[in-house]
């Protein structure tokens, strides 16, 4: 006869007890092990195995330990859960601890039944981990079985790394690289979307017709697209990219039962129509709707959460948003941006230069525009390069003076245009970063003589004599080298960044370490030469870093944890692109208070102060009345860069003609300019006040957050019950000694079992002693280290150790946790009981799949004064309070056998109030899960928890008064 068991039951099978799992059957059980993870799952079949029904065994009065063993034991438990019972299922499984306010976007998510979300915060806040803790809890609830993430193909490892080492998702790489390994491995007829669960996706190589297709047909349910800006079709005039990009999107989008998320931290490009569809992706319902009615904003508060960083900062003054200062977050990413604006002149040669260079443009525009409209065009456009290039570099002028203008390919005006466009707009579009980081071409014919003369002279500026602006460079990186600060240089053209990081070299001091990175390396290539600078500077304290980089690394790219500050070599003239070089390293997780900005500028070349003045210095303005970043409307911008070179070629031909600004086109386009920010300007204004997102309270989320840290604990948590469960056993541990936190861990002389524990996560050379263990503060670690995070699995190792040496009092070796204690204190006036309590609860969650059934536990400490069938219970926070009571006085260890001999006889007596106190823990939950899933009745209904019993009580600690007669000495 075979016996059914329950879900949550425990049962006694190959040797170990376990826990029964909701998707049991009869004939065959889906076992988990007591107090162990969804990777140690197995499926038993009764029929053929013993399997008998258990109970938790009592702990043993023999098994004393010292005042240390509640704490460690409870720390060991707390680690090794993976699914709490709360309504976030994933949050114990994570290797990150998210702030408060990166929890909104979650419980936006879950208040609906298919997820759809337009996340649009602040570059810098943190965007990647709100779409990482959405996906990340969708899998472990069952609601999503895959993820997509449609990405840059420069981000694309960026996105694998953050999911794996944060939330431990492991994602394929779908590259133009890497398809051809991938199908190589698939079956007859399969898709690598059916294949690989979890998948990176470069949005470029996927939204052509050859592959668009069959991405769509077996697209994951849950897709996440990084920069949506860049995927959203305006009109007729948006780019083909753009349409084919919106095209994909529209067609995943059509699936309703599809999970979205959206991620931009510029969801409005000043383009009304553009924004529209990309709210229509999110929900169709949206693209139409007045956004200015109370139906409308309540509409798009369901699916929009858009926060600058003043936003922000009420969830990170007092964290729990109720006054508790000892809750209070540290301001996770800098308070200010200090900027200043640093000017050179050039050298009496490279003023003749560019004189020389600017009357040669000239005269080719004037002589192309009798020649007809396309090839007036092309000569426009090979001006612009052969301007923009010279006051870059001598490096990058010369190899635009030897190369021929892409524009000169050109079939019409129109498309002459669209060559050239990218030469003023520095677009922040993924598509112009790859590629246009190289040298334009300023010839337009065969006129070779006079243009290879003028690449010679510029070819012979090299260096800090003929370069005043190298020189002042190298000024201005010297003063942040010796204020400690580790910068960036950001340049316009790939051989301008060669030239910079070859002549850096030697000038910045013997400690000073300067590398490059352009679009000439794959953005694997990229990341790798970046960790290899940090690495090499990192090896002596006193060491610098400077990278310089090319606007290949200037979106997306996190950069806060090895620098500090940026330098504009080159002025980008569109300001937006100066707020995504600065948001590499001032963003979520940067160290300084305070990031760096410089801005290197010619005051006498006739280009670069005039965009400093009209462009710049105004969106910065404009930045710190609003405190939002409000994009330069592209078609006026152009215009006043437009009339900015048109005035230059004009005083080359004619000589000086006045200054600029007395110029008509100028003010022209200079008012049109300002009318149209400041119409910018307002709109934005109006955008954040009517789509605040205001249906979540600080209140509501730091419920939430108390909630979880309560059941998983914090991060010093797990640090002190390392440093502490090591040291126990003998571990040799040796601190960094440079205030970071990090330690090493040499493990040979510790006990087989915990050698045995941690030989599968770290190798056999580091239990048997040939290397330590690193043990890091941070939660990104490189191979063969370990991050002090309760994810970490040689955390996890020990954690396993301590807790299952502790309930095996049969186990050899040193055991740190105990299941008993009797400590002689202070903090108690009279005999006080503290008890560990396992509680398992059987969940029935609503799904989009039907009712699904769940299992999860938690971990409490109840405590009561005097004996078990008299209890006095204490409130839980004094039960609490008793894991850092000190002992004053030592206890005959006869007499404390004999006092939890005897209270371990009477602990029957708490039985009915531990149960009592599960289900009121079960209605707790129940109440969190309906809170958070409150949005409909759909969400909500079905819900149930119910606490199982009886509760294990792992753990029995008298605490008995210091120096009294019942703490025997």
């Amino acid at each position: 006869m075979t016996l059914t068991y329950s879900a949550g039951s425990l049962v006694t099978a190959r040797g170990r007890e376990w826990v029964v799992l909701p998707e049991s059957a009869p004939d065959m059980l889906v076992l988990r092990p007591l107090g162990g993870s969804d990777d140690d799952i197995a499926a038993v079949f009764p029929a053929f195995e013993d399997v008998r029904g258990a109970e938790f065994a009592p702990p043993s009065a023999a098994d004393l330990g010292d005042h240390r063993a509640a704490g460690l034991l409870r720390s060991a438990l707390r680690i090794g859960f993976r699914s709490g019972a709360g309504p976030f299922r994933s949050l114990a499984g994570i290797a990150v601890e998210p702030r408060a306010y990166q929890l909104v976007p979650l419980l936006m998510a879950l208040r609906q039944s298919t997820v759809r979300l337009l996340i649009s915060d602040d570059v810098g806040i943190g965007k990647t981990v709100e779409a990482g803790l959405i996906a990340s809890e969708l899998l472990a609830q069952g609601e999503a079985r895959g993820l997509a993430v449609l990405c840059s193909p420069a981000l694309a490892e960026q996105w694998q790394e953050e999911l794996r080492t944060k939330f431990g998702l492991d994602a394929e790489l779908v590259l133009a690289s890497t398809v051809s390994r991938l199908e190589r491995g698939l079956d007859l007829g399969q898709s690598l979307f059916d294949k690989y669960p979890h998948v990176i996706v470069s949005t470029d190589f996927i939204k052509s017709t050859r592959h668009r297709d069959d991405f769509v047909k077996h697209c994951p349910d849950l897709v996440i697209v990084d920069e949506a800006h860049t995927c959203v079709a305006a009109d007729d005039t948006t780019s083909t990219q753009n349409q084919l990009r919106y095209e994909l999107l529209r067609r995943v989008a059509e699936d309703a039962e599809r999970h979205l998320l959206l991620v931009t931290a510029t969801p409005h490009s000043g383009k009304e129509s553009a924004f529209r569809n990309l709210l229509g992706l999110v929900r169709p319902e949206l693209a139409g709707t007045d956004l200015d009615s109370d139906r409308g904003r309540r509409l798009l508060a369901q699916h929009f959460v858009q926060r600058k960083r003043a936003d922000v900062r009420q969830y990170l003054t007092t964290e729990d948003g109720l006054g508790d200062d000892s809750l209070a977050e540290r301001t996770a990413f800098p308070s200010d941006r200090f900027f200043k604006d640093e000017t050179y002149k050039l050298s009496p040669a490279y003023r003749a230069l560019l004189d020389d260079a600017i009357a040669y443009a000239s005269e080719r525009v004037e002589a192309a525009g009798s020649q007809g409209k396309r090839e007036a065009r092309i000569a426009w456009w090979s001006a612009i390069a052969l301007l923009r290039s010279l006051v870059s570099s001598p490096r990058a002028a010369a190899q635009t003076l030897r190369t021929r203008s892409a524009a000169a390919a050109a079939a019409s005006a129109e498309e002459a245009d669209r060559f050239g466009a990218p030469l003023t707009r520095d677009a922040a579009d993924s598509d112009s970063l790859e590629g246009m980081d190289v040298a334009p071409g300023a010839e337009t014919d065969d006129a070779g003589a006079r243009l290879a003369e003028l690449a010679d002279r510029a070819a012979a500026l090299e260096g800090l004599e003929g370069d005043l602006k190298l020189k002042a460079l190298v000024k201005h990186l010297k003063a942040l080298l010796a204020d400690g600060y580790h910068p960036i240089v950001f340049c316009r053209y790939i051989p301008t960044a060669e030239y910079v990081a070859e002549h850096l070299g030697g000038k910045l001091g013997k400690k000073t370490v300067v590398r490059a990175v352009t679009g000439t390396l794959s953005p694997q290539q990229r990341i790798e030469r970046i960790e290899e600078l940090a690495e090499e500077a990192g090896q002596d304290p006193a060491a610098r870093r400077v990278l310089v980089a090319t606007d290949c690394l200037s979106e997306g790219v996190n950069l806060q944890h090895h620098f500090d500050a940026v330098v504009h070599y080159d002025l980008a003239w569109n300001p937006t692109r100066h707020d995504q070089r600065e948001g590499r390293v001032d963003r979520y997780g940067q160290q300084r208070d305070e990031v760096r900005v410089i801005t290197l500028y010619g005051s006498d070349n006739g280009i670069d102060g005039k965009v400093l003045d009209v462009l710049i210095k105004k969106h910065r303005q404009i930045k710190k009345d609003l405190g939002i970043s409000v994009s330069v409307p592209d078609e006026t911008s152009s215009g006043v860069t437009d009339a900015i070179v048109e005035w230059l070629l004009l005083r080359g031909r004619e000589g000086e003609q006045g200054t600029l600004f007395e110029a008509d086109s100028f003010q022209q386009s200079f008012a049109d300019l300002e009318a149209d920010w400041k119409s910018a300007a307002e709109r934005e204004t109006r955008s954040r006040s009517r789509f605040a997102q205001r249906s979540i309270h600080p209140e509501e989320v730091a419920r939430e957050v108390l909630a979880i840290r309560d059941t998983l604990g914090r991060a010093d948590e797990v640090n002190d019950f390392v440093r502490t469960s090591l040291a126990a056993l003998e571990a040799h541990l040796v601190e960094a000694g440079d205030g970071s936190g990090d330690f090493t861990a040499e493990v040979s002389g510790t006990s087989a079992g915990l050698r045995d524990a941690l030989a599968p996560v770290v190798g056999s050379a580091a239990v048997e002693g040939a290397r330590p263990i690193p043990f890091r503060t941070t939660s990104a670690v490189a191979r063969g280290e370990a991050a002090l995070v309760r994810t970490d699995p040689v955390v996890g190792a020990i954690a396993a150790h301590v807790l299952n040496s502790a309930l095996d009092s049969q186990a050899d070796g040193r055991r740190p946790a105990r299941r008993c204690g009797v400590v002689a204190t202070r903090a108690v006036e009279t005999r006080t009981t503290l008890l560990l309590v396992r509680y398992r609860f059987h969940l029935t969650l609503p799904s989009r799949q039907g009712e699904k059934q769940l299992v999860a536990e938690d971990a409490r400490l109840l405590a009561f004064q005097g004996s078990p069938k008299n209890a006095v219970w204490l409130p839980e926070d004094q039960a609490h309070a008793l894991l850092t009571a000190q002992a004053a006085d030592s206890v005959d260890p006869d007499h404390g056998e004999a006092m939890v001999t005897r209270v371990l006889g009477q602990l029957p007596a708490v039985t009915d109030h531990l149960e009592q106190y599960g289900d009121t823990l079960a209605a707790e939950l129940h109440e969190s899960h309906r809170r958070v899933r409150r949005a409909s009745d759909e969400i909500v209904r079905g819900l149930r928890v119910a606490a199982q019993k009886p509760a294990d009580v792992l753990g029995v600690y008298v605490y008995l008064p210091a120096a009294s007669g019942e703490a025997a000495v």
